[in-house]
């Protein structure tokens, strides 16, 4: 099944926000080229491109899906496939910017040092990560994949929690003070807070298409397409009911988000 960029950006407009956000929050950068690591169909890496037009922009990702979408528009951002978990900058980076992919990502006890050590003096990691894994939309992904009918197959990939498994993990990001913890002992600034969106949503199951697009495609690849097709059924009838159409017929998503700017 893998990662469907269309799926992904039937709400474009709300998924692409945050990033925006986080880079609206980076000013200065010393010498040196830029990443973005997950940079799915690279909306973000083609702002940073023309933000800063004397820089080498180059955009990693997994998913030769995304880059193939990334690549349609013309740019001259470097788009390369490749694992976050084995990277590291040929050079010191001024800015390793990361948007809604390192909650994918285990060990961040490890990974955030790591990368603050890929900087330049003076060089900023920007990372943005969900942080609403307590949220229905996530606990009953749990739930649902608890039931008899299906926990033989995804609770022990939950148990597991490796990587393309991580939505059925209660805590792939931890709070606020954890990584305030990790980076200010590696920053000479640090900018860090959370935020709540309310997505304003249309269409019918519009959540249950919204997590199509993320948690849940790891969960029904795991599945066979009739066991797919049923737990996709189970699970979208307990989300319209803890997120029920308004009286004007939207559907409103608070999805929370935590957001990190550290200079080296």
């Amino acid at each position: 099944m893998g990662w469907d960029p269309r799926q992904y950006l039937k709400f474009s407009g709300e998924r692409l926000r945050p990033g925006f956000d986080l880079l609206a929050r980076v000013d200065e950068l010393p010498d040196g080229p830029i990443w973005e690591l997950g940079c799915g169909t690279g909306v973000h890496a083609r702002a940073m491109a023309g933000q800063w037009p004397d820089r080498a922009v180059t955009a990693l990702d997994k998913s030769a899906a995304m880059l193939k979408e990334a690549g349609t528009e013309t740019s001259r951002v470097r788009w390369v496939e490749g694992d976050i978990e084995e990277w590291s900058a040929p050079e010191p980076a001024a800015l390793i910017f990361s948007t809604a992919t390192l909650q994918w990502v285990e060990g961040h006890a490890r990974l955030f040092p790591r990368l603050m050590g890929n900087l330049a003096p003076g060089g900023v990691l920007a990372v943005q990560m969900p942080r609403n894994f307590d949220a229905p939309s996530h606990a009953l992904l749990r739930q649902t994949a608890a039931e008899p009918r299906w926990a033989k197959a995804l609770v022990p990939q939950a148990r597991a929690g490796h990587g393309e498994n991580m939505p059925l993990r209660t805590d792939p990001v931890g709070p606020p003070a954890f990584y305030y913890d990790l980076l200010r002992p590696l920053s000479r600034e640090l900018d860090l807070w959370e935020t709540e969106y309310l997505h304003v949503l249309e269409g019918e199951d519009p959540v249950l298409e919204w997590v199509r697009g993320s948690a849940l495609r790891p969960v029904l690849e795991a599945l066979g397409p009739e066991e797919a097709k049923a737990f996709a059924a189970r699970y979208g009838a307990k989300l319209r009911e803890a997120y029920p159409r308004r009286a004007d017929g939207h559907t409103l998503l608070p999805f929370r988000r935590i957001f990190m700017v550290a200079r080296a």
